[in-house]
């Protein structure tokens, strides 16, 4: 609606086709009906909210990213083959508290910016490949042995990011934010 607001102020929308647009916001069940009230205000990068979530990430020998404000789908499929593709979760809006992420990383990196409180599990087949960070192997049915965690009776579960797929020779990297640690490590913070 600021966007809007400003369109209005600046000369870009009249005050009626202002008045129709907020009209069709308030009447908006989808985010694909808010989202194009604005494609012809501002670049797509500088759109309030992208929904280009559901276009492939391929990063074939160079870099490729998906970051920003953006709308997750619940399956999206990434390439990294002799190249970077970043997956940036930190201002996304997931869909579901399970995201899976169809990868092929040959010899290229995925790197996985997640926020606080998500969770990454790596599934698949992977042959020479790492992972770094905050990344955990898929834990067995029963329900024993170490896997991401999983919240207490009565608590919402965690927001999954999984990755499945066929890894080469390759690295999948999972970034969350550091936690607050105190002086040099040693001592622990105080609550303020």
């Amino acid at each position: 609606m600021s966007l809007l607001a400003e369109a209005v102020s600046d000369g870009r929308l009249t005050l009626d086709e202002h008045a129709q647009r907020l009209e069709e916001a308030s009447s908006a069940r989808t985010l694909g009906e808010l989202a194009r009230l604005t494609t012809d205000l501002v670049t797509p990068d500088a759109q309030p909210l992208r929904l280009d979530g559901t276009r492939p990430v391929a990063a074939v020998f160079g870099g490729q990213r998906r970051e920003g404000r953006w709308v997750v789908p619940e399956r999206l499929a990434v390439a990294a083959v002799f190249g970077e593709a970043l997956l940036d979760f930190r201002e996304a809006l997931l869909q579901s508290s399970r995201v899976i992420v169809y990868a092929t990383v040959v010899c290229g990196r995925l790197k996985i910016l997640v926020p606080d409180g998500v969770a990454v599990e790596v599934t698949g087949t992977s042959l020479a490949t790492s992972r770094r960070g905050p990344v955990t192997r898929r834990r067995p049915a029963r329900g024993a042995g170490p896997g991401p965690q999983v919240a207490a009776p009565g608590q919402p579960d965690l927001p999954v990011i999984e990755v499945r797929g066929l890894m080469l020779g390759g690295q999948v990297q999972a970034i969350a934010p550091p936690r607050a640690r105190g002086f040099l490590g040693i001592f622990p913070r105080r609550g303020r």
